[in-house]
């Protein structure tokens, strides 16, 4: 016959066979339960819900309020046609002939198995501000709500909340609660981590030897801290403040009073500074300051004179 058909020119006859039938067949056979995870494919896209091929007797059904727990999420934005989604059954029969699915159940979770792993690696990422609440502000991540507390906004204190409303920001999460679906997230951790990137990066750009202006940002018992040009904070101790002993530093320095120092070390990301290796350094010593403990400086002729060549 089919030697037939090769002589005269026509088609061959194709014959069926059971695995012509074979996905149809399993259908047939398939129970879908409530709980199972189903994966389907999109074939329509409403308003308020969307339609899955399950390949199924029966269409796969899922509302917009079962699909994702994020409130900006825009279903005919986000979804199309011929997406694949896995979700679980919540209802076998939807009353209409349909399945009916949720997605969000499975994917939160699968969220929370997420959120957990990010809490592990202290993974940085970055959600949007969506509202502000009594004592932080509100953000979703992988579809969960979650709560950034006022204090953990930002590197600083935020005065304002309202500021950071619409705002994407970078954050970690620091609790991962699904038993009590609790997620909580920080901004100020990676703030602080990227100051301090920035201070390091900052800090191995400084040479030890280079003399810089500075003001004094604060004193202390043993030294004064000193506002560098460059923006960064080091350390002069009392000892590197004159070539004279003093008892404190408020006996030479005040607070925003310009100064000139050397770097003596950047070791451990930490600067040391010197004001005596500058003075020790110069060629021409200028006006030398003979500090007295009431803190005011005079000069006299002598030093005046010192070092300048007739």
């Amino acid at each position: 016959m089919n030697e037939e058909f090769k002589e005269t020119g026509l088609p061959e006859e194709k014959v069926e066979t059971m695995d012509d039938f074979k996905d149809e067949l399993e259908a047939s056979f398939k129970r879908v339960r409530k709980g199972d995870v189903l994966t389907g494919t999109v074939i329509h896209v409403k308003e308020d819900m969307i339609l899955l091929d399950l390949k199924y007797y029966a269409q796969g059904v899922i509302r917009k309020e079962d699909i994702n727990g994020d409130p900006e999420f825009h279903l005919i934005q986000e979804i199309h046609p011929g997406d694949e989604i896995t979700a679980m059954v919540l209802n076998p029969d939807d009353g209409e002939g349909n399945v009916l699915l949720s997605a969000k159940l499975f994917g939160d979770q699968k969220a929370w198995e997420k959120l957990n792993a990010l809490l592990t690696d202290r993974t940085v990422v970055n959600v949007k501000i969506t509202e502000i609440v009594k004592g932080g502000a509100v953000a979703y991540l992988e579809g969960i709500r979650g709560f950034i507390p006022a204090s953990k906004l930002a590197a600083e204190f935020v005065e304002n909340l309202e500021e950071y409303k619409g705002k994407t920001i970078e954050v970690t999460v620091i609790t991962a609660d699904e038993e009590n679906k609790k997620l909580i997230l920080s901004g100020k951790e990676p703030a602080l981590f990227k100051r301090q990137e920035e201070k390091n990066r900052k800090i191995a750009k400084c040479q030890a030897g280079a003399v810089m202006e500075g003001t004094v940002e604060s004193l202390k018992e043993y030294g004064a801290f000193i506002n560098l040009e460059n923006g960064l904070t080091g350390l002069l101790h009392i000892s590197q403040i004159s070539s004279q002993r003093i008892k404190h530093p408020g006996v030479v320095l005040k607070e925003g009073q310009k100064v000139k120092v050397k770097i003596l070390s950047t070791a451990d990301n930490k600067i040391s500074l010197s004001m005596k290796a500058v003075e020790e350094d110069s060629e021409l010593t200028g006006e030398v300051f003979d500090y007295q403990e009431s803190g005011s400086a005079s000069t006299d002729l002598s030093s005046l004179l010192k070092g300048l060549k007739f």
